[in-house]
Order: C-alpha cells, then structure tokens, then sequence
C-alpha cells in the first residue's frame, strides 16, 4: 500500500488540523464549555458544527450525495486521527461514536432511500442522535452475542415484540434512532435479528445512567429494558436471521474507527508533555533534556507509529473489500494499550500539573481505560488472533 496522501486529502487534513488549532482547541480552556459527563455542551455543540459543515468538515463517511465528504477508509484514518487532537474535535465534524459506525452499516445495508432519507439522514444532518442496542446483563450476551443473547423479537402478525434487557449502551440518553438486537431463533448462527426503532416508540424505557469514571460521550452508557415494544416488519433490517452479519458489518469498521481517534488523543498526550518539559527546568537543564525524558517519549513515539502502521493496514484491506478481521483486532489491541500508555506517561512527564485538570492529561488517561473494553475486550481480540493462527499456520502472516 502507498501511504501518500492524495493531495485533495492532504489539503482536507490541512484545512481540519487548522480548524481543530483555531476554533476548537480553545473551547477546551474554558469549563463552561463542558457539561456535566465532561463532555462539550451540546448547546456549544449545535453552533460549532455549523461552522464545521460551513468549513467542508463534516461526515467524512457519508457519501458527498448525502452531504458527507465520500472517504475512503483509509483517508478516514488520516481525518479521524486529525480531528482527534482534541478531546472535543470528533463530534463537532461527526465522526464520533456511537454515530459514526451507526450511520456506516445503514448507509450499507437500508435497502431503499425511503429508509435511508427517514433512519440515516437525520443522523448525516446531526438533526438526531443515534445507538446501537447489543449487549446484556449476565447471563446475556456480551463479547459472545450469538451464543448468549436473551433479548427475544417474537413476530405477532406484521410486528415484533422485542422483550429483554440491555445495558452499558453508548448514547443511549440522549438518541433517536436505535439499532436493536434481538435473538429471533436458537440457530446458532442464523439466530439474530437487527431492527430499526424510534425513541418516542412505547413499550421499552432507560432504566438508568450507568455511573462510571467517565467522560463519558454524550448520552453516557445506559441500561434499558424492553417490555413489549412493537416494531414494524419493514424496520427489521436485512432478513430475519441477518442480525450477528450486521453486527460484523458495523463492528470491523467501528473498532477500526476507535483506533483512528486514539491515535490522535495519544499524540495529543505527547504534544503537551512535549511542551511542558521544554520549558521546565531542573537541576540547571529543561526536563525533555534529560535522557530518562527522552527514552519515555521515543517509547511512545514508537508505539503510536506501530499503531498507525496497523490501523493503515486494516483500513487499507477493508478498502480492498476484505474483512481485515486479525488486522483490525491487531490494531485494536495495539492502539488501546498505546493510549493508555501516551496518557499514563504524560501525566507522570508533567507531574502534578498532569494529574491537575489544568491540562487535558487527567481526562484522556481516564478516557484511556476504556479503550481495552469497548468493540472487545483486549483478550478477546487475541483470541482471534490466536485463532487465526491455528487456521492459517505461516500464512498468517502471508504478504497477499
């Protein structure tokens, strides 16, 4: 793979990192700004992606018919990562989860533009907000939804009835649009089903706001509890039986997705340590002088190019049309862990000042520790990687 940028896209990424520096990097100086989940107001939000839509900066995913930029996925890599040099950079152009791998799979798999223009678009336009509704308190499912999901879709007529319990589901608070799903049958790959639900539909409620060290993104993790809700048939999405393939749909690209902004919060990390110890002196010289300082950050320096050597590769494969599935888990493993790794040592390069609010250090470290569990907790993803191993033997690591 070239990894050149086209210059139409260097000049995209240029025009985002001076929109990030200019307009809203400043917001995070000020705590007015944010809410209280540490996220920005979404009064603040509504007027900056006016001026991220007026800036050509919005939807890189989205088709450019439906007012999105057209990206590959490999130039989603270079954008999202560019956006992501702030914390709040990623939902002002719309690229931020859980709508961001929301609005992917249906701009994929809505069959008509009826549904698109009634279930996608809204979320394009950031008129609505949107989530995605899959895993279960235990016994239910979590990294295993086709062997343990409890939440049953029973078709009654035209309608499903979708009974059973949901939690820790991203945005849930504050969306829409819902991607339900719902087991359908006991085949043990046929057995799922995806449907399309409104808030405002009856028959399902948001239990609670599930506390958690945060921030949180906006609309928090929820649980939810489904009784009786009825959901049309033409709001099943795919055919009956097609819900853990839309799962896989959205979820390679998604984790991938993840891995892109991480790498641009992780050299936000490195940015401010960098900035901190040049100035800071001790014992007669700045700290970044001093040879510990400079193997911390050639250690993360090298970490965060592997893990944009990875993403690349997997974004260059799903671009090709594969499933780039041992890619995508190798770049999330990597990536999760660098992270964790950027915030942790520039907190400990800045000291007191890092563990302070009077940086963004303290928010990404806290931030950081979730990337090992969301799309798939770390070991999972090594188990696919093992597993893969086991099935291809040395072509595992074939160059085709």
């Amino acid at each position: 793979m070239d990894f050149n940028l086209s210059p139409d896209t260097e000049k995209l990424c240029n025009t985002l990192r001076e929109f990030i520096e200019e307009e809203v990097m400043p917001l995070e100086k000020d705590r007015d700004n944010f809410n209280e989940y540490e996220n920005i107001k979404l009064s603040k939000l509504d007027g900056m992606r006016a001026k991220a839509r007026a800036a050509g900066l919005w939807a890189p995913q989205m088709p450019k018919e439906r007012g999105g930029l057209g990206l590959s996925i490999v130039e989603w890599a270079a954008f999202y990562e560019t956006a992501a040099r702030s914390i709040f950079g990623p939902v002002i152009v719309n690229c931020n989860a859980p709508d961001d791998g929301n609005m992917s799979v249906l701009n994929k798999i809505l069959a008509t533009d009826a549904l698109k223009d009634k279930w996608l678009q809204p979320i394009i336009d950031g008129d609505v907000r949107s989530s995605f509704v899959m895993t279960e308190p235990h016994p239910g499912s979590g990294s295993d939804p086709a062997g343990m999901m409890l939440t049953t879709a029973e078709k009654k007529g035209d309608r499903y009835v979708i009974n059973g319990d949901k939690w820790f589901i991203s945005g849930a608070a504050v969306a829409k649009h819902f991607i339900v799903m719902a087991r359908t049958s006991d085949d043990p790959r046929n057995g799922l089903s995806a449907f399309l639900f409104h808030r405002d539909d009856p028959g399902w409620e948001i239990v609670r706001r599930i506390d958690n060290m945060g921030p949180d993104e906006h609309g928090g993790v929820c649980e939810l509890k489904f009784n009786g809700l009825e959901i049309p048939e033409e709001h099943l999405l795919m055919n009956e039986g097609d819900g853990l393939r839309i799962t896989q749909i959205r979820l390679g690209p998604a984790r991938l997705t993840h891995c892109m902004r991480w790498l641009g919060m992780a050299k936000r990390c490195m940015e401010i340590a960098n900035a901190y110890t040049s100035s800071r002196y001790a014992f007669g010289q700045t700290l970044s002088e001093r040879e510990s300082v400079k193997m911390m950050f050639g250690n993360v320096a090298h970490q965060i190019e592997i893990g944009r050597l990875l993403t690349m590769h997997a974004a260059w494969k799903l671009d090709q049309g594969s499933r780039a599935r041992k890619e995508v888990s190798m770049a999330k493993i990597q990536v999760a862990d660098t992270l964790h790794l950027a915030a942790d040592t520039g907190i400990q390069m800045c000291g007191a000042k890092g563990y302070s609010k009077d940086t963004a250090l303290e928010w990404l470290y806290r931030y950081a520790r979730c990337a090992r569990l969301v799309d798939g907790a770390s070991e999972v993803h090594k188990m696919v990687l093992a597993r893969a191993y086991e099935k291809e033997g040395d072509g595992f690591w074939s160059w085709g």
